[in-house]
């Protein structure tokens, strides 16, 4: 990797890349700098740094006149494009980041920053009635029918889901402690909730704690939607588990939230069993086996529906 590179992408970042999309996105992030330079003269761009990194994309703060902005660039052109545009449809709501700019052909868009700190960076636990709110303002927004049409169906999600997360439970420490039966049964239940027709609004996807940003006056702010058609009640399934000591708190988390929402609380409980092997997959992973809330979700596999 180049120097010029390096100045937006370090090594643990790189390696994420390639993770997700293959040994191509070496050359990629050759052609980066290039791409990084052409951006900024066409859209009056000052790049000020690298900003925090996810797996599908490489994340730049940038200033445009009196403007703070956030550039991404995505290797998958066909995923900046669907995000700009479910960030573009939930503008209404004010719970998201304004797109500013879009070049589908090379996978990029320009955002306005919102500063200040995501959830799971505080570590504190909002309550269900502030949460159940948040995601009551996205699912709230008009959708027109052509839009509706343009979203692809939960299932898939449940289904990309899954299948990533089997493959992080065969390639680390999971494989030892979360048993395939258990993923097996928890994606069978979500794709049965997945086929369901209660409830169907546009979700944002892959909302957890660290896509959600306490923007101080301008409230929560949610980032990198997923966006997908199907029961709102799925939005949720983080909120009701993250941090977590026990099965009761998560029974209370879930009748505040399904209250705040109005959705059942029995579906959604029924949706936080069926993604709880996941989660356990990811705790295992980040060294978290035999915790409270690592043993909590094995528990919740457990729990016949």
């Amino acid at each position: 990797m180049n120097d010029v590179t390096a100045r937006f992408v370090d090594d643990r970042h790189r390696r994420r890349l390639e993770h997700r999309f293959g040994g191509h996105v070496v050359e990629w992030l050759k052609d980066l700098p290039a791409l990084v330079e052409e951006l900024s003269d066409r859209w009056g761009l000052t790049v000020e740094g690298p900003a925090p990194q996810g797996r599908t994309s490489v994340v730049l703060y940038v200033r445009r006149a009196e403007e703070t902005g956030v550039l991404k660039i995505s290797p998958d052109n066909g995923l900046a494009v669907a995000e700009a545009g479910s960030l573009r449809m939930w503008s209404p709501s004010r719970r998201v980041p304004e797109v500013w700019e879009l070049d589908g052909e090379h996978g990029a868009f320009l955002m306005e920053r919102v500063d200040g700190e995501t959830i799971a960076a505080k570590g504190v636990v909002p309550s269900s009635e502030v949460i159940g709110g948040l995601i009551s303002s996205l699912h709230g927004v008009k959708v027109s029918e052509a839009l509706h049409r343009e979203l692809r169906p939960l299932i898939a999600r449940v289904q990309f889901v899954f299948d990533m997360w089997n493959r992080e439970r065969i390639e680390g420490p999971a494989a030892d402690i979360v048993p395939a039966t258990l993923m097996h049964r928890g994606a069978a239940k979500a794709r049965d909730l997945a086929n369901g027709d209660v409830d169907i609004v546009p979700l944002h996807g892959d909302l957890h704690p660290g896509n959600v940003i306490d923007g101080g006056s301008r409230g929560l702010v949610v980032l990198d939607p997923r966006a997908c058609l199907g029961d709102a009640a799925v939005d949720a399934v983080d909120w009701a588990l993250w941090k977590a000591d026990d099965v009761a708190e998560v029974e209370r988390r879930v009748e505040g939230l399904s209250r705040t929402m109005g959705v059942d609380g029995d579906r959604m409980m029924e949706w936080v069993r069926a993604f709880a092997p996941c989660l356990a997959v990811s705790k295992a992973n980040r060294g978290q086996g035999g915790t409270v809330e690592f043993d909590l979700l094995m528990n919740l596999c457990e729990i016949p529906a």
